[in-house]
């Protein structure tokens, strides 16, 4: 028998509260204590003074609104990345895209293939829009091709691959990736993420450009957050007119606001502060995986600029302590429970300080602990 509807209050249409809200990191430490965030895979070495700039400049003129088509941040874009505007939507963070894609390529019955432990967005965007969402196991923290392949149903619409994944830090090269979408159907869209592209020094690895500039079923999607602009909110995608021409349709009318607009075009315009990011995480990645490995934890192989550290399997080296004992030092981790590592910790390539300052806490935390 069909359950009666509350009728006392709106009701959210079925599906919406099965969702698993999405928890950001923690931001906080306790009062009196030096705070080191170190969860959101921010840049250490924060925007650029470029950007800076271009935002103040534009506190003067906040009563007029935005280019609703964000022309010049997109023309900035195409003449960093050697591509055509006119193939380029700017948004809201990356988020956006992601959310937009799934409104309008995904229906109830559909389904959209994504790895076990990928950016759980995805997950809640693709069930906002009544689909299902078909999960594959990853190798080695890896995502599989062959198992994504397998995957693949009448009824998939997208396929959403982060490249690299967060939390894990791992990649696929570009020959994978364009095995992945040899195999796809035409009707169904591949989803490149490239958040955190511009850290990876491999030269194996392309971003999504060319797959994207060239086919008509593959967009890439890409942040300004993770190189210094997380607070200001800006993404874009890269991709067929068709599927820019449909994303138009559906977006808000001025999605990106006039600070990010500017901060975003000095951005991107500042290579050396590009330049002196990448090196930062370039030299520090490698510390941090070396300390940690020294302290005998496992830490999967990344090319973004974080690590996903695992913690022994037992009680009183759990991550959930170590998270306890380095939040009250000040240096706050990312628990990734929810992204299926309940006994690991993501954390951020932080300030120089930072970094050996989290070392030396967790030394002193398994020792303690022993």
């Amino acid at each position: 028998m069909e359950k009666a509807q509350d009728q006392s209050r709106p009701q959210p249409r079925a599906g919406i509260m099965d969702i698993a809200a999405y928890v950001p990191g923690k931001s906080a430490a306790p009062v009196g204590v030096k705070l080191h965030k170190l969860s959101s895979n921010e840049n250490p070495l924060g925007p650029s003074p470029k950007a800076i700039e271009a935002a103040r400049e534009v506190a003067a003129r906040l009563d007029v609104y935005p280019d609703g088509s964000a022309r010049r941040l997109r023309e900035a874009i195409a003449e960093a990345h050697g591509l055509n505007p006119a193939n380029i939507v700017c948004s809201n963070g990356s988020d956006e895209i992601l959310g937009l894609l799934s409104q309008i390529y995904l229906s109830p019955g559909d389904e959209a293939v994504i790895t076990e432990h990928a950016f759980m967005v995805y997950k809640i965007y693709i069930q906002t829009a009544g689909a299902t969402p078909v999960e594959v196991k990853e190798k080695d923290e890896r995502a599989d091709v062959d198992a994504m392949l397998a995957a693949v149903t009448d009824r998939t619409r997208i396929v959403f691959l982060a490249n690299p994944n967060n939390p894990t830090g791992t990649y696929l090269p570009f020959d994978a990736v364009k095995r992945l979408h040899a195999g796809l159907p035409g009707n169904v869209l591949l989803v490149l993420d490239g958040a955190y592209a511009e850290y990876v020094r491999r030269n194996d690895y392309e971003a999504g450009i060319e797959l994207a500039g060239s086919n008509a079923n593959v967009v890439m999607t890409r942040t300004f957050s993770k190189l210094g602009l997380g607070g200001a909110r800006i993404g874009w995608m890269y991709g067929p007119l068709a599927i820019v021409d449909a994303v138009n349709r559906v977006r808000g009318p001025f999605n990106v606001n006039a600070t990010a607009i500017e901060a975003g075009i000095a951005s991107i315009r500042d290579r050396e502060h590009l330049a002196r990011s990448v090196a930062h995480n370039e030299r520090w990645l490698a510390w941090l995986t070396g300390e940690f490995e020294k302290l005998g934890l496992r830490v999967t192989p990344s090319v973004g600029n974080f690590l996903l550290v695992h913690f022994p399997g037992i009680e009183k080296h759990s991550a959930a302590k170590a998270d306890d004992y380095l939040t009250a030092r000040g240096y706050v981790l990312r628990r990734v429970a929810g992204y299926g590592f309940p006994n690991a910790l993501r954390m951020t390539v932080g300030t120089e300080e930072a970094n050996r300052g989290v070392v030396a806490a967790l030394a002193e935390f398994l020792k303690d602990q022993s």
